[in-house]
């Protein structure tokens, strides 16, 4: 399988740190039928999370979100790529935006172990269009 790559949303909430707070999130959209594409959680501070959230379809999130009693703000893009893990498979993408002279400034991303990777990237917003014709999306 050659890369697979889309534009995607996501969204960032933050949520209290404490035991069961990511279950209680993740157990909420999954009632609601937020099938998620990826997710991120990082510390900010002693008491405090913060929740990157890709979902196939957002029209719900917010929704689901003020259930779980987090504030989502506005929606952030960026491009998630999946696709068979080998040597030299994020060069090549980061090439095409290069090429375009386009700064990825942030991503991160995860080898399944059976010989597949997902990779989300982040352009900066005024950029994302060049990004995307350069990525042939």
């Amino acid at each position: 399988m050659t890369a697979k790559i889309r534009r995607v949303e996501c969204y960032d909430a933050t949520v209290r740190d404490v035991p069961g707070e990511g279950y209680r999130v993740l157990s909420l959209l999954e009632s609601e039928g937020v099938n998620l594409l990826a997710f991120n959680a990082v510390p900010m501070g002693e008491d405090e999370t913060r929740l990157t959230l890709f979902a196939e379809e957002a029209d719900n999130l917010p929704h689901v979100a003020e259930q779980a009693g987090m504030d989502l703000g506005v929606p952030q893009h960026a491009f998630l790529v999946q696709g068979d893990d080998h040597l030299g498979a994020l060069a090549a993408i980061h090439k095409r935006v290069h090429d375009a002279e386009v700064n990825v400034f942030a991503s991160w991303g995860v080898s399944d172990g059976a010989g597949h990777y997902g990779y989300v990237m982040w352009v900066r917003p005024e950029r994302f269009e060049e990004a995307a014709a350069a990525l042939g999306v």
